[in-house]
This record gives C-alpha cells, sequence and structure tokens, in this order.
C-alpha cells in the first residue's frame, strides 16, 4: 500500500501521514528528508519530533531515501516518508538518477507494507520568477506525478481537511 499525501506549506499534510502512520501495523519508521539549515526550520523539526511517539524510529535520509527505503520495507511495516520537497533539494545534481532509484523502490514495496509519503503540491503557487525555483518546481511536480501514478491513495490537504484524490 502506497498513499501520496500532497498539500501546501503548513496545511496540515505532515500531521496527517504520522497519524497514518500511528494507525498502521508495527514496527513502524519515519524516513525524514529534511535537514535544518536556519534557526526557524530547526525549531519546526523539533517541535515534529517532540509532538511524534518517541518508540518510532527516525532515519534521516539526504539523498539516501531510495537505499534507505529500499532496506526498510523489509524491515518494517508501515513507514512515514516526511516529505519529498526537501528530498529533491538534497539531490540536485544527482537528480534523475535519484529519482529513477526512487520510484523503482517504490515498486518494490511489498503489499503488507505500508508507505505514507508526504510532499508539497507544487502546482499551486505563482510561476516562479528564477530558473532555479522553475527547475525545482518541475521536478517536484513531476515526481509527484510519478507518485501518485503508482499509488493506492492519494489525499490532498487544504486546511487540515483530507480531500481524497485517489482511493484504495
Amino acid at each position: 500500500m502506497i498513499r501520496l499525501i500532497l498539500g501546501g506549506d503548513k496545511s496540515g499534510k505532515s500531521d496527517f501521514g504520522l497519524q497514518r502512520l500511528y494507525e498502521g501495523t508495527m514496527p513502524s519508521l519515519l524516513l525524514a528528508t529534511g535537514r535544518a539549515q536556519d534557526f526557524s526550520f530547526g525549531q519546526q523539526i523539533l517541535d515534529h519530533r517532540l509532538a511524534r511517539n518517541p518508540e518510532i524510529p527516525v532515519k534521516e535520509t539526504g539523498i539516501e531515501l531510495p537505499r534507505l527505503l529500499e532496506k526498510s520495507i523489509l524491515e518494517y511495516q508501515s513507514i512515514l516518508i516526511d516529505s519529498l520537497d526537501f528530498w529533491v533539494f538534497a539531490c540536485n545534481k544527482q537528480w534523475e538518477q535519484a529519482q529513477d532509484a526512487f520510484l523503482h523502490t517504490l515498486s518494490l514495496v511489498p503489499e503488507k507494507t505500508q508507505v505514507t509519503i508526504v510532499s508539497c503540491e507544487a502546482g499551486l503557487g505563482p510561476i516562479a520568477a528564477s530558473s532555479q525555483v522553475r527547475q525545482f518546481i518541475r521536478r517536484l511536480g513531476a515526481l509527484n506525478q510519478a507518485v501518485a501514478a503508482v499509488s493506492d491513495e492519494v489525499c490532498l490537504m487544504i486546511a487540515g481537511i483530507p480531500l481524497y484524490v485517489k482511493k484504495a
């Protein structure tokens, strides 16, 4: 079971993903892709850490998300990946190989394993003025589309309310 949860910044997507993780079969794992680059994001990561169940292990992935996910689907029944947008930042120049590796790993997820993936919905904002931001938005949008295509369930979070776009 692969579930994709999309939404804008502060839409409630991470909290909803965490709820799905808690409802899943144990053992559970959180694969965190974001790394603090400034104080406010560091505080956001700390707030998330304090709010979640301390019994659930957390692994920080960086660019290694596909490799860690492939290993984890053999050990854990429920996995939360939060979030793809930070992973896209981490991949930078290795983008094409990283995206291919991630999509391949998703094809290996056993039916009994629940993988919940959180990502920002890239297409809701204005067209970016800089080429770097446009490149990021296009990469994230293409990745979201590819993940949605292989997902059993796709949910868009709006103001903390899940709207199911694709239901298992």
